[in-house]
């Protein structure tokens, strides 16, 4: 906002913010998004739009409209939230106070929920009288919490069980849209639709003592004598063993929807007291998606009789084939892994990957990855983010592989270790067959490969 005089940039893009029009990410994913004056004005063909987003998310699992929203050619919404870091600002609150004010959420079913963003600006707006008019206004305000985001618009991001005929459907607006739309009572409205509307741009003051009174600040008088308490639902992380030279993967889920979410992996809504659980969240890994994925892994972690046997029968197999690698699976490091065709999108909650990894997985294998954050976090965790293609696409169908499948990764570590570009792996199938493909990772960062041989983040910081 305000450069230094020595910075220099290659480019400059100028907006006319007098231009900009509110706009709306309809379900299930924020690119579908569109100006609310547009979805106003072609109504039911944008909505006929969304429906057919639906059926590549669900299929026919659920019968998804949500043109029965429309009453008297305008769309009707149950409810409302501003809540999050940037929606729940100060700014954004105490515009959508100012919008409210004098006007009413009406007493229909529409509902109105403000989370601030922290514990100061609730103690600001509580000073400078914009609870007063959001309250007045039928508004509920609530604590500063980290929830309601959970479900921006996903598919399952929202705590919904499609397979038990539950589901939300989020859009996304600005603040003052959503205030604008509570003014109108729960129908669509954009912020410049009120043109009467006047801000009254009152001023942010940060009072630190709230932090004081109630967050302990060990900087300069730490008391290392004093054994910390931990609450019954906070447990350790186990231990993470760092990379082997070769590794042995079972595959324990294979899912091929075009993209996977973050919230699919590992569920928000009631998974959110697990969070400081790392053992008990991970019970929960992939639940909507696969619920057999987590009993699969752990059996491959702990290695149950069942497992063993499949080791050596696998062991058997490659060695008779591959007599080269005889005396190296035994001593390989032995993990579980998904493939799905494009892996972690939506939020970056770093358990949709810590969760497989404490239930002992050693990679994921994908086409490609949803965000880079994703797979940040499986290699913070020391998970290897495998890439499978099928010469110069990617590979969806027809994998040599299969869930219960076993992969034999010889020179895994070096490949990490000497930024080798690939390596070729060896799978053993269900029938005793067996096929050859090749895997690679991608670009990663010195740093990032260290952290892999490390076996996580925690193992490379510990030295």
């Amino acid at each position: 906002m305000n450069p230094g005089a020595d910075a220099y940039y290659d480019g400059a893009i100028e907006l006319d913010l007098g231009e900009i029009r509110p706009m709306i990410a309809l379900p299930f994913h924020p690119s579908c998004a569109y100006t609310i004056e547009e979805v106003n004005k072609n109504l039911m063909d944008v909505l006929e739009e969304t429906e057919k987003r639906a059926k590549v998310s669900f299929g026919d699992k659920v019968n998804f409209t949500l043109k029965n929203k429309v009453i008297d050619g305008k769309l009707y919404v149950d409810q409302g939230v501003i809540a999050g870091c940037a929606g729940g600002g100060f700014e954004n609150i105490c515009a959508a106070a100012d919008i409210l004010k004098g006007k009413d959420t009406g007493n229909g079913k529409f509902l109105l929920n403000v989370y601030p963003a922290s514990m100061p600006v609730y103690m600001e707006l509580m000073k400078n009288g914009a609870f007063a008019s959001l309250v007045d206004a039928g508004a509920i305000v609530k604590t500063a919490f980290c929830g309601p985001c959970f479900g921006g618009n996903f598919p399952n991001r929202e705590g919904s069980k499609i397979q038990n005929g539950q589901l939300a459907s989020v859009a996304l607006m600005d603040a003052r849209s959503i205030a604008a739309t509570a003014a109108n009572k729960g129908f669509l409205t954009a912020a410049t639709d009120l043109a009467d509307g006047e801000f009254s741009r009152k001023k942010y003051f940060f009072d630190k003592t709230i932090y004081e009174k109630r967050v302990y600040d060990s900087k300069g008088v730490a008391h290392p004598e004093v054994q910390i308490q931990f609450g019954p639902n906070i447990k350790d992380w186990p231990e993470m063993q760092p990379l082997s030279d070769d590794i042995l993967l079972k595959v324990v889920s294979e899912i091929h929807d075009p993209v996977t979410t973050t919230d699919e992996l590992i569920p928000s809504g009631e998974t959110s007291s697990f969070r400081s659980n790392p053992l008990g969240l991970a019970e929960f890994t992939l639940s909507r998606k696969d619920p057999a994925y987590v009993g699969r892994a752990k059996a491959v972690r702990d290695r149950s009789e069942e497992v063993k046997a499949e080791v050596s029968r696998a062991e058997k197999i490659l060695e008779e084939k591959y007599p080269e690698f005889k005396g190296r699976i035994e001593k390989a490091g032995l993990g579980s892994t998904i493939y799905a065709v494009k892996p972690g999108d939506g939020s970056a909650r770093e358990q949709a990957a810590s969760c497989q990894r404490v239930l002992g997985a050693s990679a994921n294998i994908a086409s490609d990855y949803a965000t880079k954050r994703y797979r940040s976090n499986l290699i913070n965790w020391g998970m290897i983010p495998f890439l499978y293609k099928q010469g110069d696409t990617a590979a969806t169908e027809n994998l040599p592989f299969a869930n219960g499948d076993y992969i034999f990764v010889p020179g895994a570590k070096k490949m990490i270790a000497e930024k080798l570009p690939g390596v070729k792996a060896y799978a053993v199938r269900a029938d005793g067959t067996t096929a050859e493909f090749e895997l690679s990772t991608g670009d990663m960062t010195d740093d990032e490969r260290k952290i892999i041989q490390a076996g996580c983040l925690i193992n490379f910081y510990r030295g």
